[in-house]
């Protein structure tokens, strides 16, 4: 007998148009967690431009530099924040693209590296959507580095080597009965960013190369934020299909 087709996957598109402040930013997608977990929502993508922020790994706030790194980012007018993610310090701001991608599963733990990959490719797709040259994978010297960012590089040459930017960082939260999967896309205005995590990395005593920090328009100037949103929701397309809801209902 002929099994049911499986119900096609759904995700509802939240546009955010302005930051709640960037503390308010991250703990708004752990107060959805809790909720699509419970069923009180359903499987969603949330897009949003954060403030400027440094968000800090936990093991960054254990070495002696941190208090002089979280002065150093007020002083870049970066707010300094600790995540509850592993990693080491990131920084982003309004020319950043931030999407957290929240679905229940009964068993979140166990899929957690396949997400990383599955989603690091889908990202990465995007970007190439763009016009950008993207790929999945660790460059030498990144900041916060991690097995499945997202880099972008120039054409190299014979006389010329490759230039490799992280674009892209990923980060994850599961619990039982649902899992939150965070992107950052450093889409324009990498100066202040660079700026800051140099500062940052420092005053913690960490070694990374600064050549390796950089915006997709760096690589592609044409490329804003509205472009990459629009890749973005082009190649989720294809992983689900995408309903719009209004960011305001998701506040009551």
């Amino acid at each position: 007998m002929q099994q049911p087709a499986a119900a096609p996957r759904t995700l509802t598109v939240y546009r955010q148009e302005h930051s709640l402040g960037a503390a308010e930013d991250l703990d708004f997608a752990l107060g959805l967690l809790q909720r699509v977990k419970t069923g009180a929502v359903g499987p969603l993508l949330r897009l949003y431009r954060p403030a400027p922020t440094v968000a800090f790994g936990q093991r960054d706030t254990h070495l002696p530099g941190f208090d002089a790194a979280a002065r150093a980012c007020r002083e870049l007018g970066f707010e300094p924040l600790v995540r509850k993610a592993g990693g080491r310090a990131a920084g982003y701001h309004e020319g950043t693209l931030v999407i957290d991608h929240l679905e229940p599963h009964a068993d979140a733990i166990a899929g957690a590296k396949g997400r990383f990959s599955l989603f690091g490719e889908l990202l990465a797709q995007a970007l190439r959507d763009a016009g950008v040259e993207a790929a999945v994978g660790e460059i030498p010297g990144e900041y916060c580095p991690g097995e499945f960012s997202v880099h972008g590089s120039t054409p190299g040459t014979s006389s010329t080597p490759a230039q490799l930017l992280k674009l892209i960082g990923t980060a994850q939260r599961v619990v039982s009965g649902g899992w939150l999967f965070s992107s950052v896309i450093i889409v324009e205005n990498s100066a202040p960013i660079k700026a800051v995590l140099e500062a940052s990395y420092a005053a913690l005593g960490l070694d990374w190369d600064p050549a390796t920090a950089g915006a997709v328009n760096d690589l592609v100037p044409h490329l804003d934020v509205d472009a990459i949103e629009a890749a973005v929701l082009g190649a989720y397309g294809r992983y689900a299909a995408l309903d719009y809801g209004d960011f305001g209902s998701l506040r009551v």
